[in-house]
């Protein structure tokens, strides 16, 4: 058998190696997504049950469902776009910051040198959401 016949017996095994991985791969992503999604879902719903359990729901639970929502979005956009949503990621971090300050003044009903810090760091994760530009739609690709 000559070097030709190699070659092409080689580029049509790599092919479906190559077919195969990639479903593989595609499968692991779609199986990730469905249990972080239902993840999410779960950890909601027990949040929201804890909250009718006390009769009463804090501004810091509801920061934390509001959190929850943004974790869900995520999901639904990175499911949607195979991209990482880096901004919904920065705003989760935002609210579970402002969700450390109320707690903390609700504790010590005090500001402290740590208060400023998280502020200064939700400012910060503010002006990111400003410098990281949105991916291009459909209509700026063309």
């Amino acid at each position: 058998m000559d070097s030709e016949h190699f070659a092409n017996l080689h580029r049509r095994w790599k092919t479906r190696v190559d077919t195969m991985g990639n479903l593989l791969i595609e499968i692991f992503h779609y199986l990730a997504l469905f249990v972080i999604g239902a993840s999410v879902v779960w950890s909601g719903v027990l949040a929201y049950i804890g909250m009718m359990g006390q009769g009463h729901a804090t501004i810091g639970d509801i920061l934390l469902l509001f959190i929850y929502l943004e974790l869900g979005a995520m999901v639904g956009i990175y499911f949607k776009t195979n991209a990482m949503p880096v901004r919904c990621l920065i705003y989760i971090a935002i609210t579970a910051l402002a969700r450390l300050v109320i707690a903390d003044v609700q504790a010590h009903h005090e500001a402290g040198m740590g208060m400023l810090w998280v502020s200064v760091a939700i400012l910060l994760l503010a002006i990111a959401t400003r410098v990281i530009r949105k991916p291009p739609s459909e209509s700026e690709i063309h």
